[in-house]
């Protein structure tokens, strides 16, 4: 069996999909900048050796980098050998935003796949919401704005279904939850499942990049969150989509299992 390319080894999904894929059984290659496999979006000379014996590529798009790299380096993987590819791309953020960067999978020469998740339930318990649950109160401009969370494990199986099985070739499969949830309705049920009191409070976009920068995050990603978040209080994320389904053929995970299963794993104490 041919190998798989696993990049973003670390992140939510791409750890997701390298568990996945170890149950299965299929031959894979986990690469990050800091795991067994070296890897850096910025730096060419680190491709060619995570590209060997590849036939599958599981693609996390390179935040903030120039569209170049993410070209530069697909073109690289299809003259490797590179069969298929998956793009982690993105539903939120606006049609201009991450659509360039599936153009480039979609004309690359090899068979694609184009993942489009909503938020992720995991950003409550691993990710940029953590911190602000386990201290009790969610900053955020937000305003009342609904998003349809979905979990990393459905998109992560999604990718592993599409990396490893025929049927999902040159499909775009928008991943949402089954249902729209305001940041204070996720407080609540967090509140409701795991005993502790998390509020929501709606702050002004400013506000939130100056936290942002003082917790020491970049300019540049402190306003992309807040743009990001300002979509959401729109209502932008807030329909349902049906590519959980059509690409594994079963119904979402629910933000309550999400968030009873986090409990016992203990992600909140």
């Amino acid at each position: 069996m041919s190998k798989i390319l696993v990049l973003g080894a670390g992140g939510k999904t791409g750890r997701r999909v390298t568990a996945r894929l170890r149950e299965l059984g299929v031959p894979h290659r986990a690469a990050s900048r800091t795991g067994a496999a070296p890897f850096d979006w910025n730096d060419p000379r680190t491709w060619d050796a995570t590209l060997d014996g590849v036939r599958g590529v599981y693609l996390v798009r390179p935040e903030l980098q120039p569209n170049d790299v993410l070209r530069a380096f697909t073109a690289r993987a299809v003259a490797r050998g590179a069969e298929r590819l998956v793009l982690l791309s993105a539903r939120a953020g606006g049609p201009e935003l991450d659509r360039p960067r599936e153009r480039i999978v979609q004309h690359s020469g090899a068979v694609w796949t184009i993942l489009r998740p909503t938020w992720y339930f995991q950003n409550f318990s691993e990710g940029m919401f953590a911190r602000a649950v386990r201290s009790g109160e969610l900053r955020l401009p937000a305003g009342t704005g609904h998003e349809a969370f979905v979990d990393a494990e459905d998109v992560a199986q999604a990718a592993v279904a599409a990396l490893t099985e025929d049927g999902h070739h040159e499909r775009v499969y928008e991943l949402s939850g089954p249902q729209p949830l305001s940041f204070a309705e996720a407080a609540a049920v967090i509140s409701e499942v795991s005993g502790r009191v998390v509020l929501y409070r709606p702050i002004t976009a400013d506000a939130y990049v100056s936290e942002l920068i003082a917790t020491g995050e970049s300019v540049p990603f402190a306003r992309l969150q807040a743009r990001l978040l300002t979509w959401v209080s729109q209502d932008e994320g807030a329909h349902i989509s049906d590519g959980v389904e059509r690409a594994l053929g079963r119904p979402p995970r629910t933000f309550t299992a999400y968030a009873k299963q986090a409990t016992a794993e203990g992600a909140w104490r």
